[in-house]
């Protein structure tokens, strides 16, 4: 009973999401997560994504794209291209890295107002806790957050 009601609650979100095409690369991401409940392909998947991670351009090596609370080193930046928000990022960790292209794919071709007004439920619906170390599920909600932060700077420019 208890696995129903969860897996009900854990949907949700989704549910919420693809009533809204705005997240729909992001739901799409996250039902990809969810649909193996083995921790080891969850990983296998986070590894593809970062190998398919673009190498960023120079200039987002400057202490303001930098994450904060992460083990590795990660930087992100996001660029307005007409009102809508396009990320590049690098981290120095290929687990770190599949977790930013992760959220670089779901986050990219959202507006401003839409990345600031989106929670982090998400990621506990990606059922990823499983397969993180605790500060490596730890950097990736910070890496979610300093992309809302810099959704904010590009909302207020």
């Amino acid at each position: 009973m208890y696995n129903i009601l969860e897996s009900k609650k854990n949907s949700l979100f989704i549910q919420q999401m693809e009533k809204k095409n705005t997240y729909k690369k992001l739901s799409e991401l996250t039902e990809k997560l969810k649909s193996t409940n083995d921790p080891k392909r969850k990983y296998e998947y986070i590894l593809w994504l970062g190998n398919k991670l673009k190498e960023p351009k120079n200039e987002i090596f400057v202490p303001e794209n930098k994450v904060k609370g992460c083990v590795s080193e990660v930087f992100i930046k996001g660029y307005l291209v007409g009102n809508r928000i396009t990320w590049e990022g690098y981290s120095d960790a290929l687990i770190t890295k599949g977790l930013l292209s992760f959220l670089i794919a779901g986050l990219s071709d959202l507006t401003p107002s839409e990345i600031i007004e989106l929670n982090e439920d998400f990621i506990k619906d990606t059922g990823l806790k499983s397969s993180l170390t605790p500060s490596r599920a730890n950097g990736f909600l910070n890496i979610f957050l300093k992309m809302k932060s810099e959704a904010n700077n590009l909302f207020r420019s």
